[in-house]
């Protein structure tokens, strides 16, 4: 390997800055990948893995440019429609009816293009399942809540809303069983999901949307998330934090709110939110933290300090987790913050 570590500047032209070990790998082993496709007669971009084979050995590789461009080229072309063809929303005036309570409309792990069996798990799911899951769980949250006057709704986007990042693969590359849905095909279903939920939560109350990035569909949950900001851009009644930060914070009068997918930090909630959101922590005495990505129902009390809580899914185990013993009780829950009193009331649809 040559000296790619040295620093030195060119007689014309700009700077050429030094490479770590690790980036220098990268760059040499996409250069064999580029070679060998090219002497075949192949687009690098379309090689998805194969083996590279020499005197001394023989070396598997995964292309992690495989139709990257492709990919990144639709979300984009997407997002740019769906900015210029936005719908506008009238304000809506909530004067006479806000009062008090914060609502959180969680629909965790929802995994569209997810497949169970009822013949092999006890219960069928799939994506049509899954989209009608949680439009009656949201319709009978807010039909169970109205003696709760509400001041404003969070409304938790992301959590393996999509059941795969990439074709029947999770973002790490987990194969996964499917009910036959494009890749494509799952993701628009998820938009028009969220659509249509946020339009119904907004004839109740201000909606606040937090976007939790997580395991499943870490790069095709964030551009859906982006998606979701971008169609709901000419509302004034709702406001987006679609980051990809893992972990989210809402403050609502004393209380403090913390979302996190789960499968990441979940040992140091407390701590996390006590320096990550230092300037609320102080000024809260009701803190909870919701987790989600186990599917079931888990909550600990962290001294007097901090509440955490993981949520249920309303999807059911499919084939792997069933024979493994993961099995759930499938539901969506809503829970009830008061502005001093902190959570007062957990509502739960239990499919």
């Amino acid at each position: 390997m040559k000296e790619h570590n040295k620093y030195y500047k060119p007689k014309k032209g700009n700077p050429r800055y030094r490479l770590s070990d690790e980036e220098a790998k990268i760059i040499h082993e996409y250069r064999r990948i580029k070679k060998e496709a090219q002497a075949e007669g192949l687009n690098p971009n379309d090689v998805h893995s194969g083996w590279i084979k020499s005197k001394k050995a023989s070396l598997y590789f995964k292309n992690s440019q495989y139709r990257q461009n492709e990919k990144d080229k639709f979300f984009n072309e997407m997002l740019k429609t769906f900015s210029e063809h936005a719908p506008n929303y009238d304000k809506i005036d909530y004067t006479e009816k806000l009062n008090n309570h914060l609502l959180v409309i969680d629909p965790a792990d929802i995994h569209i293009g997810k497949i169970a069996s009822k013949m092999e798990t006890g219960q069928s799911y799939d994506s049509q399942e899954a989209v009608l899951r949680v439009l009656t769980g949201v319709k009978s949250i807010l039909s169970k809540v109205q003696g709760f006057p509400l001041n404003k709704i969070c409304l938790v986007l992301g959590n393996d809303v999509l059941h795969y990042d990439t074709p029947n693969k999770t973002t790490k590359g987990t194969q996964v069983d499917s009910d036959g849905l494009m890749w494509y095909e799952a993701f628009l279903m998820a938009k028009r999901l969220y659509v249509e939920v946020i339009e119904k939560l907004l004839n109740v109350a201000p909606i606040h949307c937090v976007y939790c990035p997580s395991n499943h569909d870490l790069q095709s949950g964030f551009f859906l998330a982006q998606l979701i900001e971008t169609h709901f851009k000419n509302c004034q009644d709702i406001s987006f934090d679609v980051s990809p930060a893992y972990r989210k914070y809402v403050g609502y009068e004393s209380n403090l709110l913390g979302f996190s997918h789960g499968d990441k930090g979940s040992k140091n909630l407390p701590l996390l939110m006590a320096s990550e959101c230092s300037h609320l922590w102080g000024k809260c005495n009701r803190r909870y933290f919701y987790t989600h990505h186990i599917h079931s129902k888990y909550s600990k009390d962290y001294l007097d300090v901090c509440t955490v809580e993981s949520l249920r899914s309303p999807s059911p185990a499919d084939s792997w987790h069933f024979s493994n013993g993961f099995i759930n009780q499938p539901a969506i829950e809503g829970f009830i913050h008061h502005p001093t009193g902190g959570q007062i009331a957990r509502i739960t649809h239990f499919f």
